[in-house]
């Protein structure tokens, strides 16, 4: 089971990097909308790949996962 606090403080710490990128693309021109609906799909294949990586490589402690992501 995912740790919360963990899981708080690096939404905390990717926050403003996410809101930055998200004011740069409404900058550019995009709708706001579109730009929130392009960032979830990312996110959305991001978890996808993880998801699909860790089936691959088997069941692993989130630990060696999140090193692992950390050498990436």
């Amino acid at each position: 089971m995912p740790d919360m606090n963990q899981n708080l403080t690096c939404r905390q710490a990717l926050a403003s990097a996410f809101q930055a990128l998200s004011d740069e693309a409404v900058r550019a021109g995009w709708p706001e909308g579109d730009v929130a609906l392009a960032l979830a799909e990312l996110a959305e294949e991001r978890v996808i790949e993880m998801t699909a990586k860790v089936i691959t490589e088997g069941s692993m402690h989130p630990q060696f996962i999140a090193a692992d992501n950390r050498r990436s």
